[in-house]
């Protein structure tokens, strides 16, 4: 079936355009309404949000799509999406949405769907979704007296901050710690500094004043550069920059190095390692995670399972094959022993336990490997499936014979936008530059002459 509105990672576009309309939204709350109930109580479903202006706009939408198919709405209000999914299970609720685009900026919205159970939703089952979203519901939503209704639920903040806290031994304090926190101006604005302060460190925070546009806006985990400027200017132990919906998190050392996911994943499986707790013989992540840590791996006897790119195709392979740890470069790093979803602060709060353990700089403990260089290059194209075009397809495979078996290529289109993504690594920074050049070069030619 072709996915007219489901992407990578739920509904994504631009706010009050197709498909992320008021129109839309409500049909999503009437199609997922119906899709979920089960049994003969009454059902409920979690919404949360992150801090852009369109939220309130889609959250009121879904909330009446919801209630028409005889749903009970929670309104959880800003919060980061790893929390969304650990109410849907806290609080017995049958769905959980939440709204947000991620690192996109402001003028983008999404809509993400979590199952009963706090994972997201399988290709199948939205695909059942989708394919009620242009048809006559009518006949099936609730009758007057079996309506939904909607409240907002107060303590929510609360509940998070104490579970992403449970996640750490309890005799362990980040007292002396320095942290500084880029809230990227979005959901966990609020959690974040809280939590970190609460467990002992002494907190800077940054980029924690939303006000419905600023979200992602040259900070956050797409934009270290705030990050590593303030890290630098308070003499920080680390930063910490989370995206606007808290799923994913880059780090900055104490030398305003950043330190991408899949350093972070390096750390967390060797220490996990160590202490017997990682489960599967390695770390399951995606065809962008970099060459130098499936070789740190294999030095550690663990193996490295790719997988498309896209946090719910790596949680699929864990949850099937046994490990608890996954994620990929760009931060969403999922910890399965604590989350079912990418949780940027709980995953921050591992590293900064493996420091405080170590007694060592941020510098030190948290650089496992030397990348192996990688070049990726965004084309924008306006229409058609360029990567079936001849000339594309020869290009390509001219790419991977040169770099034959030292390096990798990966060739994919965005899930999100109309770009083509062009990456590629080996031990030949040159070689690799080249390849990517070439490749995107006759895409970028292909999208010219249309």
């Amino acid at each position: 079936m072709t996915r007219n509105y489901f992407g990578t990672d739920g509904i994504r576009g631009r706010a009050n355009s197709n498909p992320m309309t008021p129109d839309i939204a409500m049909k999503v709350g009437m199609a997922a309404g119906l899709s979920f109930q089960r049994g003969n109580h009454r059902h409920r479903v979690v919404i949360g949000k992150d801090t852009r202006i369109s939220g309130y706009m889609l959250e009121n939408a879904l909330v009446a799509g919801f209630c028409a198919a005889g749903m009970d709405v929670f309104l959880l209000g800003p919060i980061p999406t790893p929390a969304v999914a650990m109410l849907v299970r806290s609080l017995r609720a049958d769905l959980g949405v939440m709204l947000s685009a991620s690192h996109n900026p402001y003028y983008d919205n999404g809509i993400k769907l979590f199952g009963p159970d706090g994972y997201k939703l399988s290709d199948e089952i939205e695909a059942r979704i989708e394919s009620m979203l242009d048809v006559d519901l009518s006949m099936r939503l609730a009758d007057g007296d079996s309506l939904g209704k909607a409240k907002r639920v107060d303590g929510v903040h609360d509940r998070y901050i104490e579970f992403a806290k449970r996640t750490l031994p309890r005799s362990l304090s980040l007292s002396g710690m320095r942290v500084v926190v880029d809230c990227a101006n979005g959901a966990a604005y609020k959690v974040a500094p809280a939590a970190l302060w609460e467990l002992g460190a002494e907190v800077v925070t940054i980029n924690n004043e939303p006000n419905g546009t600023n979200i992602n806006h040259e900070c956050g985990s797409t934009h270290p550069e705030a990050l590593m400027r303030k890290v630098h200017e308070v003499r920080a132990d680390i930063g910490i920059a989370l995206d606007g919906d808290a799923d994913r998190v880059l780090m900055v050392n104490e030398r305003g190095e950043v330190i991408d996911g899949d350093q972070i994943m390096a750390l967390i499986a060797e220490s996990w390692l160590e202490s017997g707790r990682l489960r599967g013989g390695g770390v399951v992540a995606t065809v962008m995670s970099n060459l130098g840590m499936e070789r740190f791996l294999a030095g550690k006897g663990l193996d490295l399972h790719r997988t498309k790119v896209g946090d719910r195709y790596v949680v699929e392979h864990m949850r099937a094959h046994g490990f608890n740890v996954g994620g990929e470069q760009s931060g969403h790093v999922v910890l399965s022993d604590f989350t079912t979803t990418g949780d940027g602060l709980v995953c921050a709060l591992q590293v900064l336990a493996c420091i405080k353990r170590s007694d060592k700089p941020a510098s030190e403990v948290c650089s496992k490997f030397e990348p192996v260089p990688q070049v990726l290059k965004n084309v924008r194209y306006g229409g058609g499936k360029p990567l079936e075009d001849s000339l594309v397809q020869k290009a390509i495979e001219a790419g991977r014979d040169k770099l034959g078996k030292s390096g990798r290529l990966v060739i994919r289109p965005s899930g999100t936008e109309p770009l083509i993504r062009v990456m590629a690594e080996g031990d030949d920074r040159v070689l690799v530059e080249t390849v990517v050049d070439e490749i995107a070069g006759v895409i970028a030619e292909l999208r010219n002459a249309a």
